[in-house]
């Protein structure tokens, strides 16, 4: 990873799932961890899952 590019994220622990009623978004539509906008889905048993594409923090919708 070159100099310029290092990412900044917040301190969450990308090894448990947030719920989203206990932790709201802070920016609609992007990782409250590192900012990006794109996440993979999943739906398992009638739950959500967004999991962040770049720091893999997941959250159940």
């Amino acid at each position: 990873m070159s100099e310029g590019t290092q990412q900044e994220f917040k301190g969450y622990d990308t090894s448990i799932v947030y719920d989203y009623k206990e932790h709201p978004g802070v920016v609609s539509g992007r990782c409250d961890n590192c900012g990006n906008a794109q996440f993979e889905s999943s739906v398992k048993n009638y739950i959500f899952l967004r999991k962040c594409c770049n720091c893999s923090m997941m959250k159940s919708i």
